[in-house]
């Protein structure tokens, strides 16, 4: 999910976590987008991340991309509507997923290997590699 814009649709209900973990949102990424705890696995980061696209928050994505790698600032795109995750595979400290959206009434999916590494002992998202 590195660089360009991305887009903010509503946000979930308090019930469902935008994640696809199947877990309530106050139970699963809202404790990481708040700072109440860090991430245990790259999955769980990437997981959080992409909540992150979807309730708009900015900040945490900043705070998770690795300092090496981060832009300066991150503009979140409006237009674009999240409308679902696929982890395909997590292994190790790479994440390959697909994140699906709508973009003008037109459905995309964003196909990436992800890269994970730990900076003071926390994980943080390196870069990504996107695929078609």
């Amino acid at each position: 999910m590195s660089g360009g814009a991305f887009g903010i649709p509503s946000r979930p209900s308090p019930q469902e976590c935008p994640c696809g973990s199947g877990r309530p949102y106050a139970d699963c990424c809202r404790p990481l987008h708040v700072g109440r705890r860090q991430a245990s696995t790259p999955e769980e980061l990437m997981r959080s991340r992409y909540s992150a696209f979807v309730v708009g928050d900015a900040e945490h994505l900043l705070q998770t991309w690795d300092p090496a790698t981060r832009p300066g600032d991150l503009r979140l795109d409006t237009d674009r509507e999240w409308a679902g995750l696929d982890v395909v595979r997590a292994e190790g400290d790479t994440v390959e997923y697909r994140a699906h959206c709508v973009v003008g009434g037109r459905r995309h999916v964003l196909h990436e290997i992800s890269r994970f590494r730990r900076v003071l002992g926390r994980w943080v998202y390196v870069d990504g590699e996107f695929r078609d």
